[in-house]
Formats: C-alpha cells, sequence, structure tokens
C-alpha cells in the first residue's frame, strides 16, 4: 500500500511517510470548507439583492417619469393662468377707458349775471 515509487522516498523512513500523512490529513481537516448550504445561502442573498435593487430602481424611474409629467403639467398651466390674467387685465383696461370720461367732472358753468335776490329779514343786510 504505502511502497515507495520514487527512489527519494525510498530513502525516508516509514515512520517519516506516516508522520507526513498525518500532517496532510489534519491540514485537510483544518481548512475549512464552506458547507454547501452556506454557498446556497450567498447565492440566495445575492439574488435577493439584485432583485431588491431592481426593483428599487424600476420605483424609482416610475416616480422620475411621474415627476417629468407633472412639471410638464405645471408648466402648461402657468401659462395657461398667465394668460388668462392677461386678458382680464385687458378688459380692465377696456372697461377703465370707458369709463374715463364719466369720472371726469363736468366743468361747471359760469353764473349768469343774474341777479340773485333774497328775501325775508336778513335781505336788507349787508
Amino acid at each position: 500500500m504505502n511502497a515507495p515509487t520514487s527512489p527519494a522516498a525510498a530513502e525516508k523512513p516509514p515512520v517519516e511517510l506516516d508522520v507526513e500523512a498525518q500532517i496532510s490529513k489534519l491540514v485537510e481537516q483544518e481548512i475549512p470548507k464552506p458547507p454547501p448550504r452556506v454557498e446556497n445561502d450567498v447565492e440566495r442573498i445575492r439574488s435577493s439583492v439584485t432583485r431588491l435593487a431592481s426593483n428599487s430602481i424600476d420605483g424609482l424611474e416610475g416616480l422620475t417619469s411621474e415627476l417629468q409629467e407633472l412639471q410638464k403639467f405645471l408648466k402648461s398651466e402657468v401659462e395657461r393662468v398667465q394668460s388668462e390674467i392677461e386678458s382680464a387685465l385687458a378688459g380692465i383696461k377696456i372697461i377703465i377707458e370707458a369709463i374715463a370720461p364719466w369720472r371726469t367732472p363736468v366743468s361747471p358753468t359760469p353764473p349768469t349775471s343774474a341777479r340773485v335776490v333774497r328775501s325775508g329779514p336778513a335781505a336788507n343786510v349787508k
């Protein structure tokens, strides 16, 4: 079984060969090999993280597109409201121009040279 196959191995005493075999066994035992369960867990965690990150990215892209649509809507509403305000101001200006002649007082006509006649007891007092 443990027959030496090389001349160097033939020179070693059987005790050294047995010690080397035991050391090899101990080294193999000391190196922990990850059990298949851990490898499965790592792969499962990795796929979960990938799936969650993908879902989060998809959600953020959806929110971004909704925000862009909302921004477009708000811009169009601002333009619409500004247009309505400008129309209202133009209407007010027309109304003010139409009313303006009515607001200016008509210049009073100078009194005629007719004499004011007073009557009563104070009529004779100057």
